[in-house]
């Protein structure tokens, strides 16, 4: 890949081996206890399949008027199985920008250097980064998923990946029914499965969007150095004199450029939709299947809101995390708001073509939603 004298600009495999080192270790269960805990979740994400699709409406026929079935793989991993499966994700998408970052360090004088360097030191950092991520995500449907031998991605791409580790360390947290919980969480990522299964043009406007994001970036490295020097300063609770504080945002937010932000405006209404309707449709399904969802939902609300500790507070800060948190609430009321209007199919024309994805506006403000596309539509006034 993207090297310079042969040192490549993210050591990757360090990457690996950093995260896999540090990462915290899971709850201990016994062999024929992990043994039943992958076959119930892969049990319940096929169970799964059903409840969303008729809920949302949104499967695909197939020839014969049934559902066309999905081509992305439902796999159940562990920790370093999802760090692995991560750094091959992030390998592929930025696989552009780090070319682009190729063609200006290799008419630098002692790029070969600076690039052997360089790729250790972000090897390095990225991987105590997803080291920190891999004992949090109990699921993720990766979008743009390179295939490999250890880890199938579908014909279209994109994959399920279910975190076992996770899911069981959260359920004895929470003090819920282990069987409720893993169907509660594979309706959730179910959904986001439906989601680019059944919208075709998802997977390539949103990857679009990714491109054009990092396309933006600024690679001058006097440019590159005085935003985080920026950044630095606002995480360090020092301004320069005369300029406004920081506080709320994140260091993600103080490196992006005028037109980053723009597009990352556009990208955070649309993940702000995927994850909404998740948890939306999580909670319309989960009361026919699932018998304790109100103690789960409310349990797991808490924990989403609070974080494990200080430490987890002040990193889903730094590291922008919390604008996640935002967007699963924002997103639940834009959806239940809008179906609440117009109706479940009212509400699936949003996945008619990007033109009628929401604007971050239309977010706050679903009434301006439903007025665009539907009254438009309608020709009212």
């Amino acid at each position: 890949m993207t090297s310079i004298g042969g040192a490549e600009m993210v050591d990757w495999n360090l990457a690996v081996a950093t995260a896999t080192r540090f990462v915290r270790p899971g709850p201990e269960v016994s062999r024929d206890e992990a043994r039943a805990i992958v076959a119930e979740l892969r049990k319940h994400a096929k169970e799964s399949e059903t409840h969303v699709r008729a809920f949302t409406r949104m499967a695909q026929p197939g020839a014969e008027g049934e559902p066309a079935p999905h081509d992305t793989p439902v796999l159940v991993v562990d920790r370093p199985g999802w760090i692995r499966a991560n750094v091959a994700g992030f390998r592929a998408v930025l696989k552009p920008l780090l070319a682009k970052m190729e063609d200006r360090r290799s008419s630098t004088p002692g790029g070969a250097v600076l690039g052997a360097v360089g790729g250790k030191v972000t090897g390095v950092e990225l991987g105590m980064l997803l080291s920190f991520l891999a004992s949090r995500v109990l699921g993720q449907y990766e979008t743009f998923a390179p295939a490999s031998r250890e880890l199938p991605a579908g014909t279209q791409g994109g994959r399920l990946l279910l975190v076992a580790p996770n899911i069981v360390h959260v359920e004895r947290e929470l003090d819920v029914a282990p069987h409720d919980f893993r169907l509660w969480v594979c309706l959730h990522e179910e959904t986001h499965r439906t989601q680019f299964s059944a919208v075709p043009w998802l997977r390539d406007h949103i990857e679009g969007e990714v491109q054009s994001f990092l396309a933006e970036t600024d690679i001058d490295p006097g440019a590159l150095l005085e935003r985080l020097r920026e950044a630095a300063q606002s995480l360090a609770g020092a301004k320069p004199e005369g300029e406004e504080g920081d506080e709320g945002r994140s260091l993600v937010d103080l490196v992006q450029t005028p037109a980053q932000r723009e597009i990352l405006g556009r990208l955070t209404a649309v993940m702000s939709l995927l994850e909404g309707h998740a948890d939306f449709v999580m909670d319309g399904v989960g009361p026919e299947v699932v018998p304790s969802v109100a103690e789960i939902r409310e349990k797991f609300q808490k924990r989403r809101a609070s974080g494990a500790g200080r430490l987890d507070v002040a990193l889903r800060k730094l590291l922008g995390l919390d604008a996640k948190l935002r967007q699963y609430r924002d997103g639940e009321r834009f959806v239940r708001s809008v179906v609440e209007e117009v109706g479940m199919d009212g509400f699936n024309r949003i996945w008619t073509s990007p033109n009628t994805l929401p604007t971050k506006l239309e977010i706050a403000k679903p009434a301006d939603w439903v007025a665009r596309v539907h009254r438009k539509a309608e020709g009212a006034p």
